[in-house]
């Protein structure tokens, strides 16, 4: 009851703001005074008042807050951490279909360099060559590799 005593005094107040404002030949702004003074009332009207007010002096509602408020605490925890090990969702997605992705020939000991090859063939392929390279090469001839990462780079 004193909620709604409240807000018809707000409601009064403005209205009679609106007509002072409305007397200085301000019409639009009297006339959106006079929309806000009426929003009080159009809710203890409503009911909205009673209900909010019904929920504020009810312990079960706010223990039911401090629930949510955990809740979102432990999401926002879980959330710092899986950030702080570098680990996300879409990393470990990504990891397991790479690792279906891979195929293995019936009598091949490492998986095959094809199109759709992971990031575990493109390691292995560099390592292969510099090893022909230096069997091939001369003595003098020690920065091919260099030389083979620089054109790979575009340097």
């Amino acid at each position: 009851m004193l909620a709604e005593t409240i807000c018809s005094a707000v409601s009064a107040a403005g209205l009679g703001i609106a007509a002072v404002t409305a007397y200085r030949k301000r019409f639009l702004t009297a006339t959106r005074i006079a929309a806000y003074s009426l929003v009080p009332v159009g809710l203890v009207l409503t009911g909205v008042v009673e209900w909010v007010a019904g929920i504020a002096f009810k312990p079960s509602v706010w223990l039911g807050f401090g629930v949510l408020g955990l809740s979102w605490l432990l999401f926002m925890t879980t959330r710092a951490i899986e950030r702080r090990s570098g680990t996300t969702r879409a990393v470990r997605k990504a990891a397991r279909a790479a690792e279906r992705n891979e195929a293995v020939a019936p009598g091949a000991s490492a998986p095959s360099l094809g199109a759709g090859a992971g990031p575990a063939a493109t390691a292995t392929k560099p390592q292969s060559k510099p090893k022909k390279k230096q069997e091939a090469a001369a003595p003098g001839d020690d920065f091919s590799d260099i030389e083979a990462i620089l054109k790979k780079h575009g340097i």
